[in-house]
């Protein structure tokens, strides 16, 4: 790539970011929010979906290929490795998706 300014500009946002979620309560209220947006998604998607009731299958299937392929990315690594802040960021949005999914199927089955 070239050695432009807006790319010069684009690394220091970058690096300055990456150093300020370095800061462990900056990264774990980052998560937090993530697993919170995971179970707002899970939620709007359970909703949707089941409103008109004609592609209830292919929604269906494409969650489940998305967190497949999440999980693939996050387990891809051994367990105690140190994983980049956005792989542990998109595992919170899955467990928080599927976490609001359980829990519109518990009040289904109630």
């Amino acid at each position: 790539m070239q050695n432009t300014r807006l790319n010069n500009l684009f690394d220091a946002i970058a690096r300055q970011l990456g150093q300020w979620f370095l800061n462990p309560w900056r990264r774990m209220s980052l998560l937090i929010i993530s697993f919170l947006f995971g179970f707002f998604l899970g939620n709007a998607a359970s909703t949707t979906a089941g409103q008109r009731a004609e592609l209830d299958i292919v929604v269906a299937g494409f969650l489940v290929i998305l967190t497949e392929i999440t999980s693939r990315i996050f387990y891809r690594q051994p367990f105690f490795t140190k994983r980049s802040l956005l792989v542990d960021s998109l595992n919170l949005l899955k467990v928080g998706f599927t976490y609001s999914l359980f829990l519109e199927a518990f009040k289904l089955g109630s």
